[in-house]
């Protein structure tokens, strides 16, 4: 009787996302250097973009980067926020990892420069945007740095009063933190306060580009001043700290960090080309925007001829740190090799005399005539060594004859054809040599 199993349990659903964790956006652009905050509505049936030609809206959504998630939660959140009137084949072109660029036939442009590896690594950077005529959708993961727009009534910039830094003499003003002047030395931008608001969708695309570049410019510099830092430890450091860098393995993820780098900085030079080639066919496109563009992809060259500049010089640290390894572990093997020395004739005295050749083939020592039994032993032993050595040596010797034989050949060949030879010719002997 066949025996009927009872039907498995469908898969749990997908854990959601925390309150709070997916954070949004929306702008709405007049066209005319001012922008105010809307509501979030990313249907391109926009009734106030619908009242003005000009204007254009900016939805974006800025996914959590650390913590338990996985590209499948990001895609469900966005499938949550963008879904209607985003398609699902669109949703997911957003979310998908590697270089994408496509425009479908409604002439709506999808890229993305989204790289591969874990989600929380500073290194790993992802950035999606949908473009239309009058509406642009940008998906990031993580923080972008000066994307966004600042009132420009609003209150000043910390940076527009000349600040002191903490634990000085504090006379009045602005007084910023150290490590927050740290952090703003690593800033090769200005601060959001002083981003220019696009008056078209072109200047808006660029400018999204232009702070992915920004980014990307900040994650490097701010490698390389650690990298500084370590060379500087290294050349001041002894062993502790040494042996502390080989244990963590130190180099080898800071080069994975660099390898993830370098691989966001491929994608965008497999992404942008195609995205100015695609936009220099729109009319909606401004031409210096286009021109914008392509001084975007000279930095991303030169920013990835930098990161190869940075990646020898981890290899040649970390053949450094290799070297000193070696040198450490032949030195130990130095002291043992000097200690073998002393207790191999040691080892090798007790040995001899402690043997037992009670039993030994060849000994005779059931014979009471003979009583030399030992001696036969260290004579056997004596003609082991020597024809071991023979054996060893017999390459070295059979290779020094061999050559003196060949030296040998030469010089009586040499001396053969100095000596003076006799011609006869015609019956009448002729002195000298012959004539060739």
């Amino acid at each position: 009787m066949a025996v009927v199993s009872p039907p498995s349990s469908p898969p749990p659903p997908l854990p959601r996302l925390a309150a709070g964790a997916v954070r949004r956006r929306s702008y709405l652009f007049d066209g005319s250097g001012h922008f105010s905050p809307t509501s979030w509505s990313p249907s391109n049936s926009n009734p106030d973009v619908e009242s003005n030609p000009s204007s254009f809206s900016w939805h974006h959504v800025e996914l959590p980067k650390g913590g338990p998630y996985k590209l499948t939660h990001h895609a469900q959140s966005l499938i949550e926020l963008l879904s209607p009137p985003l398609k699902l084949h669109e949703i997911l072109d957003l979310a998908s990892n590697g270089p994408y660029c496509a425009q479908q036939l409604d002439g709506t442009l999808i890229f993305r420069v989204n790289s591969g590896g874990p989600i929380t690594s500073e290194c790993s950077i992802r950035l999606a945007v949908r473009v239309t005529k009058n509406s642009v959708i940008t998906v990031s993961v993580g923080r972008v740095p000066r994307l966004g727009f600042s009132d420009p009534n609003g209150p000043g910039s910390l940076l527009n009063e000349i600040p002191s830094v903490e634990g000085e003499n504090e006379g009045g003003g602005v007084v910023i933190a150290e490590h927050v002047l740290e952090d703003l030395l690593l800033m090769n931008h200005s601060e959001e306060a002083d981003n220019p608001v696009p008056n078209r969708v072109s200047g808006l695309v660029v400018h999204v580009i232009d702070t992915h570049v920004d980014q990307l410019h900040d994650i490097v510099t701010k490698f390389e001043m650690e990298l500084d830092g370590v060379e500087l430890e290294l050349d001041k450091g002894g062993y502790l700290l040494k042996k502390q860098m080989l244990d963590d393995r130190r180099f080898p993820k800071m080069h994975l960090d660099l390898q993830r780098l370098l691989q966001v900085v491929s994608h965008g030079e497999q992404v942008f080309p195609r995205v100015k080639e695609k936009c220099a066919s729109k009319t909606w496109f401004a031409s210096e925007d286009i021109v914008a563009l392509e001084e975007l992809i000279g930095r991303l060259r030169r920013l990835k001829e930098n990161l190869g500049f940075l990646t020898n010089r981890v290899t040649a640290l970390q053949a450094g740190l290799d070297s000193w390894q070696a040198e450490q572990i032949n030195r130990k093997l130095y002291y043992l090799s000097f200690l073998s020395i002393i207790f191999l004739p040691l080892s090798i005295v007790t040995g001899v005399f402690g043997m037992n050749v009670g039993g030994v083939p060849w000994t005779n020592q059931r014979d009471p005539a003979l009583k030399d039994g030992f001696m036969n032993v260290m004579v056997l032993c004596v003609a082991v060594l020597l024809l071991l050595l023979v054996c060893f040596t017999f390459p070295t010797i059979y290779s020094r004859f061999s050559a003196w034989r060949t030296r040998r050949a030469l010089a009586s060949n040499s001396s053969f054809n100095k000596r003076p030879r006799r011609n006869i010719l015609n019956g009448n002997h002729r002195g000298g040599y012959i004539r060739l």
